[in-house]
């Protein structure tokens, strides 16, 4: 990053929710900081897959499938209108139609609602007629966790896996043992221990950190489709993502890591900020396209 880059950036984070006050209040900061418009050209529509609620985002041109897109918020924040953003930059580069997911969120709703509602939705595209080579899952942070964990049980449930999956600073692994939490606080603005440690809390609510289903790191990862794992080298979530890229090349599955150096957690999220930014979702957005139109 250019150090005009990175002064802009710091800029931007200003505006970040501070992981103090109201839940309320942290739920209004995050969607205040996420939520920008589509892309040009881009329509946004609500609709429902399989009862969950999602926003269709839909570019002017589309050649090929569509994305199912689950957003970030540590399982608490965030919705299908913060993950506009993200996933519009996503389909326009793929050529394909994205689907915002609005997910139930914790503490209201605790583990394993949000892996219901992502399941729910992916069969609800499949029952729509998708064809799942047309089917793409992407996510960032916690969505990068819960669409790897989507996947996970979409395979158990004798379901065909899509066609592939991307996933930004994926946070896969919530019995927080990645060394990364601790070495890279002072140099990842966007995250901390201590705030995702908070996080899992809630949305475990009790249950098992080291379960598949909420860890997915720990699965079993055979049979799962193409993965993109893209990840900021100063990201507080380094590990979690290294640590899936080899668990998935030992099972056998077709995975790319890309670590972009001097990045923060889902850096994607300054697209027209800082260069990488754009860099990886154009890499991103062929990635979709080469294998949604196969």
């Amino acid at each position: 990053m250019s150090k005009d880059q990175l002064i802009a950036l710091e800029r931007e984070l200003r505006g970040f929710p501070a992981p103090s006050g109201t839940l309320a209040e942290r739920r209004a900061g995050f969607e205040m900081f996420s939520t920008r418009p589509p892309d040009p050209g881009v329509t946004v529509t609500e609709v429902t897959l399989g009862g969950v609620p999602a926003l269709l985002v839909e570019p002017s041109t589309t050649t090929v499938g569509t994305v199912l897109h689950l957003h970030g918020g540590g399982y608490a924040l965030g919705s299908a209108r913060s993950g506009v953003a993200l996933a519009s930059a996503l389909a326009h580069r793929a050529g394909a139609s994205a689907h915002s997911l609005g997910y139930r969120l914790a503490p209201e709703h605790p583990f394993p609602a949000a892996v219901e509602d992502g399941l729910a939705a992916y069969r609800g595209l499949l029952d729509a007629g998708y064809a799942p080579d047309r089917v793409a899952l992407t996510g960032e942070s916690s969505g990068g966790g819960l669409a790897l964990a989507v996947l996970l049980a979409a395979r158990d449930a004798d379901l065909p896996q899509p066609a592939a999956v991307v996933l930004m600073s994926p946070w896969v692994d919530l019995t927080l043992s990645g060394e990364s939490l601790r070495t890279h606080e002072a140099v990842d603005p966007m995250n901390s221990a201590a705030g995702l440690a908070e996080n899992a809390a809630r949305y475990l609510d009790g249950a098992d950190p080291a379960d598949p289903a909420a860890s997915p790191l720990l699965a079993d990862l055979h049979g799962l489709p193409p993965l993109l794992v893209q990840v900021g080298a100063h990201d507080v979530l380094l590990d979690d993502a290294t640590r899936l890229a080899a668990r998935a090349a030992a099972a056998d599955v077709d995975v790319t890591l890309e670590a972009v150096a001097g990045a923060p957690h889902v850096f994607q999220n300054f697209e027209g900020r800082i260069d990488e930014a754009d860099r990886a979702l154009d890499r991103a957005g062929r990635f979709l396209a080469e294998h949604l139109a196969r």
